[in-house]
């Protein structure tokens, strides 16, 4: 279900995303605005890299099999870092064709690209909330990227709109303030690339991520009959799941098959519990002081 929720968003950001890199070209392009033509970049990487998502979000969804065992959740950060790739090159696009047209003598931009650019911040920063919103609910690190596509968009074209407006209000001798607002957004588009690809390398590492989630699962074991305190906890993420690894203390003077009850019965809680848990592995040690 989290993942269908996943891929419902994602085409959502597709279809946005065409609207919005269709109309940025063609106001950009009319407009003799170069920072609405470099947003229309970043709008165009941004539908490449969401059908990205898509295809990572559909094939993360597949089941284990025997030659993955653990699911195929892995893919979600490697299709992260394409999107990364992406964000990149266009940035570096930006950023070239920005310094080339500040040595270029060019018109002034038209005033109606800054409405245009006006409706666009609006629409891509409630896009933004929107899968966020929605990510909170699933958990992905593709669509958290996906999300982040929509900030980055939002501010590339507060920054045109910026450098747009000096450039027109300004007047003669500023018409070079538009191409400067697009190398400022190819900077936010770098930072951002870092914000993305960050937790995704350490989803690939199997960092300590998720503490938060650990202090859950303790807290839930704790109430668990038989379960006398827990030890190791670790965690790690693969798509949207969880991957549990846990080592609980019970008495030593219950029976082998007693332990193994117990230890089905917290897996089963715990499953129940938080639905984002695949699966736990559970390792029971005996408390020599009960």
């Amino acid at each position: 279900m989290s993942h269908q929720k996943a891929i419902q968003t994602t085409w959502i950001s597709i279809a946005g995303n065409i609207l919005l890199a269709v109309v940025k070209w063609i106001t950009g392009y009319f407009g003799n605005s170069y920072a609405l033509i470099a947003d229309a970049i970043e709008s165009t990487t941004d539908i490449f890299s969401s059908l990205l998502v898509l295809l990572g979000l559909k094939y993360a969804s597949r089941p284990a099999d025997k030659n993955h065992p653990y699911g195929h959740g892995r893919v979600e950060p490697l299709v992260t870092f394409l999107v990364v790739g992406i964000l990149v090159a266009s940035a570096t696009l930006i950023a070239v064709e920005s310094i080339r047209n500040i040595m270029t003598p060019h018109q002034t931009p038209e005033s109606y690209t800054l409405i245009v650019l006006a409706v666009i911040i609006i629409f891509k920063e409630l896009f933004f909330r929107f899968v966020k919103k929605r990510n909170s609910q699933i958990n992905s690190t593709a669509l958290k990227a996906d999300a982040w596509h929509h900030r980055s968009d939002a501010i590339t074209s507060l920054a045109a709109f910026i450098g747009i407006a000096i450039a027109i209000f300004m007047g003669k001798g500023f018409e070079a303030a538009d191409d400067w607002a697009a190398l400022v957004a190819a900077g936010f588009i770098f930072y951002n690339s870092y914000l993305i690809f960050r937790p995704a390398l350490g989803e690939i590492m199997d960092e300590h991520l998720y503490e938060d989630v650990v202090e859950d699962i303790r807290k839930v074991a704790g109430k668990v009959e038989g379960v006398i305190d827990t030890e190791k906890c670790y965690v790690r993420k693969t798509g949207i799941n969880f991957l549990v690894d846990l080592h609980i203390t019970v008495s030593s003077h219950i029976s082998v098959k007693a332990g193994h009850q117990i230890a089905h019965h917290l897996k089963d809680v715990l499953i129940k519990h938080n639905p984002l848990i695949a699966d736990v592995l559970i390792h029971v040690e005996p408390d020599e002081h009960v």
